[in-house]
């Protein structure tokens, strides 16, 4: 293997470091702080550690680098360009502008080479945890010579102070994931200032509590022989994940921002940054590149790609051209795999958690990527995948994954996982609790992770453990996020058709499923368009829409109105997104013009304007009684549907 010259060594650090003034410079905005002192690590990484192929960013086996301390963006941009990922020099001349591929933080699927989106502190760190779990479990289902690489993350002091970190860490640990290195910026320095004024923490004993390996590396931030000498210990060590904290600097080698924590956003002016060009040697040019540096790199990364792909191709053709592969690779099911789906009859009683169990049992050997748990509720929320066994690291193939009492850990590593490709993530927790992984769930909808978040206790039906356990806005904030489908099912029938939606669907899902028992009255087929009639031909005097377990109420609230002489048709509509796609046409088939609509729901009625003409809903928080009590209590029964489509249609 051809290594680069100690000379060409530190000139490309010093390209990486002009990268990281200049861009924030040109774009009056960014951070460049970090980037520079963190230049002789991602060069180590990229020029002698990583695995991977320029050629092909989406090389299955390649190993995968998220720089979770995704404010420092410019730094990977810079180590993409001179490894010839794609970007170009105009892109780091657009940094953070319109349109470029260069935003203010690493976005995944918009910028080759970039994996996870970063950004929020503390996510790309859980994002790499889950990596680790999918190399792990695909690693023993294909065997090494297939799957066998590493997951590399770079943290800072905020991602490591925000909750998410101890979460995923304390898996990590648990799970004993001996294929991950994360890489702790130790450089003292907070946006506030010194990280003196808010974090005492012992980070190496922390870490080494959680069962890591930790390597204390001090002052060697610009050593590139030490930090590689680093990471080929952490290697060595396959038993638990590996911390290795650099003591870095940053701003350096500026004169006047080292050690600044004003460097952690736009300090430097022109001036700055010429004076520390001066320091490191350069010429003082904007985005100075010599063609001949570039070149070099390009051609040292390209000959170690290239012979590390090539060898795995010629080993691997068979196994890439096998269905299995294929429906792992593609998070779906092999041909037929939904033909073995349940279906159910008119009138049997069965909670959609439940449900959604039986459509995952009854698919998991079909659907080879599936890898289902729970944050500590994996029989409640129907995620409990039979004949499966615990992930762990004497049982590494383990598709049942136990998150443990960690929400937040649990959704960023499904992220992780569903970005490294390969499974198809699906986690449950009570629905209230979306509140503590939305981040998560909103950066699987940003990057377009295909997870399926299994949200279940979907509203006050939940009863007795009152109004903390009862959701009634989550229903509308996750409609409220963009590239997120969101379901939730009338009954079993629609339940099972929402996984199969979830299994076609190219993006995340979330399911919205009940506790309580539901009246099966669909036949499933509007969740294909998001909405469609259960009850109720030809033209209505009233429309009555619902999702979930009111739907069913809504049908017996039909019945009582057709003895009064009323016609009422009962539309399910248990995706808005999907329905919104429809064409005029279809939604006017739904909703006849002039037909006046009335909306049921046990949750805040925010966002029903847009359909119904009055909205039945619980704009309070609930209370704890039995479920069907604190239902008929808030409105939501069959009097006062009834009452309420009579004044609506005498309006």
């Amino acid at each position: 293997m051809t290594t680069l010259s100690a000379d060409l060594d530190q000139q490309a650090v010093n390209l990486i470091r002009g990268f990281a003034m200049d861009g924030p410079l040109a774009a009056k905005s960014g951070h460049q702080g970090t980037a520079m002192a963190l230049a002789p690590l991602a060069h180590v990484l990229y020029s002698r550690v990583m695995k991977f192929d320029p050629a092909d960013p989406q090389w299955a086996d390649r190993d995968r680098m998220i720089l979770s301390a995704g404010h420092a963006s410019i730094l990977q941009y810079s180590m993409l360009y001179l490894s010839g990922c794609g970007l170009e020099l105009d892109d780091l001349r657009a940094f953070r502008q319109w349109d470029s591929a260069t935003p203010g933080h690493p976005e995944a699927g918009h910028t080759a080479g970039v994996e996870v989106t970063t950004g929020p502190l503390g996510q790309g760190f859980a994002n790499a945890v889950g990596m680790a779990i999918a190399e792990r479990i695909l690693a023993d289902r294909f065997g090494a010579g297939t799957i066998d690489h590493r997951t590399y993350v770079i943290a800072g002091d905020g991602c490591l102070m925000e909750g998410v970190s101890h979460e995923a860490a304390s898996l990590a640990g648990h799970l004993k994931l001996g294929k991950l290195t994360a890489v702790y910026d130790d450089n003292h320095i907070t946006i506030d200032g010194a990280t003196e004024l808010t974090y005492d923490d012992d980070v190496p004993a922390r870490f080494r509590s959680y069962g890591w390996h930790v390597l204390d590396l001090g002052e060697i931030a610009n050593d590139l022989d030490a930090l590689e000498a680093a990471f080929h210990h952490a290697e060595q060590v396959t038993d638990r994940p590996s911390l290795l904290v650099l003591r870095s600097h940053i701003g350096f080698p500026s004169p006047d921002h080292t050690d600044d924590h004003e460097a952690h956003g736009l300090a430097f002016a022109a001036d700055d940054v010429t004076r520390t060009k001066a320091v490191m040697g350069i010429p003082d040019e904007p985005f100075w590149a010599p063609a001949e540096i570039v070149d070099a790199y390009r051609s040292h990364a390209r000959q170690r790609g290239s012979a590390s792909r090539s060898a795995w191709t010629a080993r691997n053709t068979d196994v890439v051209d096998s269905d299995v592969w294929s429906a792992c690779w593609n998070s779906t099911g092999i041909e037929g795999w939904a033909d073995g789906l349940p279906s159910y009859e008119p009138g049997e009683m069965v909670a959609t958690r439940n449900a959604i169990n039986a459509a995952f049992n009854a698919t998991v050997e079909s659907i080879p990527g599936l890898v289902a748990g729970s944050a500590d509720l994996t029989g409640n929320t129907g995620t409990k995948l039979a004949g499966q066994t615990a992930q762990s690291a004497t049982d590494p193939g383990g598709r049942q994954v136990y998150y443990g009492v960690r929400e937040h850990g649990m959704g960023a590593a499904m992220v992780g996982m569903a970005l490294h490709g390969g499974v198809l993530p699906v986690g449950g927790t009570f629905f209230v609790f979306v509140d503590y992984m939305r981040p998560p769930v909103r950066l699987a909808a940003l990057s377009n992770a295909k997870v399926c978040f299994v949200f279940t206790h979907d509203s006050v039906g939940v009863g007795e453990d009152g109004p903390t356990h009862q959701p009634v806005e989550q229903l509308a904030t996750i409609r409220a996020i963009p590239n997120l489908h969101v379901i939730r099912p009338a009954d079993a029938n629609e339940t099972v058709a929402a996984w199969k939606d979830a299994v076609d669907h190219d993006g995340p899902t979330a399911l919205v499923l009940s506790r309580q028992n539901i009246e099966v009255v669909t036949d499933g087929t509007a969740v294909a368009h998001g909405a469609g009639v259960v009850r109720g031909g030809g033209t209505p005097d009233i429309v009555l829409v619902a999702t979930g377990s009111e739907v069913s109420l809504c049908v017996k609230a039909s019945e009582r109105l057709a003895a009064e002489g009323v016609s009422a048709r009962v539309v399910s509509m248990p995706s808005w997104d999907r329905f919104d796609q429809q064409t005029t046409e279809f939604r006017r088939q739904v909703f006849p013009i002039g037909v006046p609509v009335l909306s049921v729901e046990a949750a805040v009625t925010l966002g029903w304007h847009k359909y119904a003409d009055d909205a039945i809903g619980i704009d309070r928080f609930g209370a704890s009684a039995p479920g069907g009590v604190v239902m008929a209590e808030l409105g939501i029964d069959v009097d006062h549907v009834v009452e309420r489509a009579t004044a609506l249609i005498a309006h």
